[in-house]
């Protein structure tokens, strides 16, 4: 089971950046994908995720409205859509994979730096 995640870079506030989290060595459809974020001096939130087990969505307050999560059509991967960027979004973003979106999440893609900055 592998994660990778990327798709992070620098912008600017009010922009956009579309993370991927491709998986290999098992099917996602019987898994949830999560994205979380952990900035400096912060704890790890989780940020969104995806089942495709049992359907379930899920975003975190700090990001509803803003931030879409979606399967490719390929279904091998997971993107996280990030709009309207604040500085606050800045932080090192993973994926992982869950048997549903819940947790525990038992596999973790490396992270991928999203810096938001003027």
């Amino acid at each position: 089971v592998q994660l990778q995640a990327s798709g992070g870079g620098l912008v600017q506030p009010g922009g956009s950046l579309r993370l991927a989290c491709a998986a290999s060595g098992f099917s996602l459809d019987y898994y949830a994908i999560g994205w979380f974020r952990q900035a400096p001096g912060k704890e790890r939130e989780r940020v969104s995720c995806l089942s495709s087990s049992d359907g379930s969505l899920y975003y975190a307050d700090s990001v509803k409205g803003r931030f879409t999560i979606s399967r490719s059509s390929a279904k091998s991967t997971i993107y996280l859509q990030m709009n309207s960027l604040k500085l606050e979004d800045t932080a090192v973003y993973y994926c992982a994979a869950s048997s549903n979106c819940r947790g525990p999440y038992n596999y973790w893609g490396q992270g991928t730096q999203v810096t938001v900055s003027s």
